[in-house]
């Protein structure tokens, strides 16, 4: 996986802790520069390409925790990326369909 990718990954699993941790509503942008620093910035309404460009960093990555969804959005050198959880509720609809798995006699 290449660091692009890698990072999203970590950055989504950094949300999934904070979700288990308590947090239910935040939203942060991680800007990575070309020599490896980071800087966080909370609550940012700029666009994610264009915080990227003004402070010169080579990738970006919006973080969006929402009760317990959490959602990646990340921009390096014209790639996307998304990484989205899924609130648990809809993962149990798919394992306990809604239907019958017996027959009345």
């Amino acid at each position: 996986m290449d660091r692009f990718l890698d990072n999203a990954a970590r950055i989504f699993e950094g949300g999934q802790s904070a979700v288990q941790a308590g947090c239910s509503t935040s939203a942060w942008t991680v800007l990575i520069a070309r020599e490896g620093g980071i800087r966080m910035v909370a609550d940012s309404d700029w666009p994610l390409d264009s915080l990227a460009r003004e402070s010169g960093a080579e990738m970006a990555y919006r973080v969006s925790v929402n009760a317990s969804r959490i959602l990646v959005d990340g921009i390096s050198h014209g790639r996307r990326c998304a990484l989205q959880s899924e609130p648990p509720e809809a993962i149990f609809r798919r394992l306990l369909p809604d239907r019958r798995q017996y027959q009345l006699a």
